[in-house]
Formats: structure tokens, sequence, C-alpha cells
């Protein structure tokens, strides 16, 4: 059974920086594309980041240069390193897999909030 888990969501400041985490189990981050999409209030879900198997990352043009996707294989987990965070950051982030048996797993969500 898939099951991811996101933590490191919170409200932060203007500018501030904030460090998610999304911890896998019945899956290995390591042979799937794995990705972070996030869903502000009263709009669509929308991607953020996503990383390959080999390591390749690609970004939405909205977070290019403030954003860092990364995987860490002992942990088995993917995180996403945001700075310089603006209002236009808030929403509900999640992370997703795609597993050996081609289907889209998701974990819960963590809200992050950005606002003085």
């Amino acid at each position: 059974q898939v099951q991811l888990v996101e933590s490191g969501g919170g409200l932060v400041q203007p500018g501030g920086s904030l460090r998610l985490s999304c911890a896998a189990s019945g899956t290995i981050f390591s042979m799937n594309l794995s990705g972070w999409y996030r869903q502000a209030p009263g709009k669509q879900r929308e991607f953020v980041a996503s990383i390959t198997s080999g390591g390749n990352t690609n970004y939405a043009d909205s977070v290019k240069g403030r954003f860092t996707i990364s995987r860490d294989n002992a942990k088995n987990t993917v995180y996403l390193q945001m700075s310089s965070l603006k209002p236009e950051d808030t929403a509900v982030y999640y992370c997703n897999t795609r597993h050996k048996d081609n289907r889209l797993y998701w974990g819960q969500g963590t809200q992050v909030t950005v606002s003085s």
C-alpha cells in the first residue's frame, strides 16, 4: 500500500523560507517520477516542481529560482525547499508519485501560508 505523508508547512512572512518533506512507504521514490503541486483557495491544483528517477528536475515558471526539489534516497523522502516566499505562494501543497503500477498517488497535503 502506497502512502505519502507531507510535513513542514506553516505560517511564514514574505521573503521567508520553508522546507516541505514528503515521506513515502510502499513505493521507492528513486524509481519514480515524483512532484509537488499546490492548490490555493478557489483555484485549481497546479504543478510546482518534479523530479525524475534519474534526478532531473522541472519547475513551474512562477517558482523557478526560488524553489528547489530534491530527494534523499536513503530516507525515501522528497523535499521542496522554498525561499523568497510570496503571499501568492499560499496554498495547500501536495506531493505525488507515479508508482510502478502506473497509478498516481497523492499525499494529504500541508498548508503553507505566507503573510505578515
